[in-house]
């Protein structure tokens, strides 16, 4: 398990930052810059580090960590295992067998539905929520709402990068604590 020793400084987040995650100007719409983590995903000892990093940031005596589809999944589940903690998937709607626990939530031109495996989540558990991105926030907000409806202790929400200028921290309860590896103003 990683220690806080083994979390990188601010120097080299900063490196890593500007030099494993690319920016794609106007996709997938125009006036969108999207941020891509392949880079930091495929370089095994930087994405080691973000994830010791990661780690240190989160409280201790986490039970669970709830990954949001997809990219949570690729980074909640080594950070799951580097807690010591269970992973839940939270998948879009149709994807998952059973009766899940599904969440439908409205986005700026429509709706979605999120949904977590029924059984998935013991009451009383100390859950952290985890994705890639908080940017406008629905997502996020939906997935603390879902994963709340278990009648778990939710220790927080974590994201590898906070799109700050979109303000998507706002959408989130207040009582949530919100962590981030890197805040980015636009």
């Amino acid at each position: 398990m990683s220690t806080h020793q083994d979390a990188p400084g601010s120097a080299r987040l900063a490196e890593i930052l500007a030099t494993r995650i690319d920016e794609y100007p106007d996709f997938p719409a125009p006036g969108v810059l999207f941020r891509d983590i392949t880079p930091l995903l495929r370089d095994a000892d930087a994405f080691r580090e973000v994830i010791a990093h990661w780690r240190a940031m989160i409280p201790e005596g986490v039970e669970y960590v709830v990954g949001t589809e997809a990219r949570g999944f690729v980074l909640g589940a080594p950070l799951a295992f580097e807690l010591g903690a269970g992973f839940i998937p939270v998948r879009k709607a149709g994807k998952l067998p059973g009766s899940p626990a599904s969440l439908r939530y409205d986005l700026e031109y429509g709706s979605a539905e999120v949904q977590i495996p029924e059984g998935s989540l013991p009451a009383g558990a100390r859950t952290l929520v985890v994705d890639d991105l908080l940017a406008t926030g629905g997502t996020a907000a939906a997935t603390i709402e879902l994963t709340r409806s278990f009648g778990v202790e939710l220790v927080g929400a974590s994201f590898l990068i906070e799109l700050e200028g979109l303000s998507g921290r706002e959408k989130l309860p207040a009582d949530v604590p919100v962590t981030t590896v890197w805040s980015i103003p636009d």
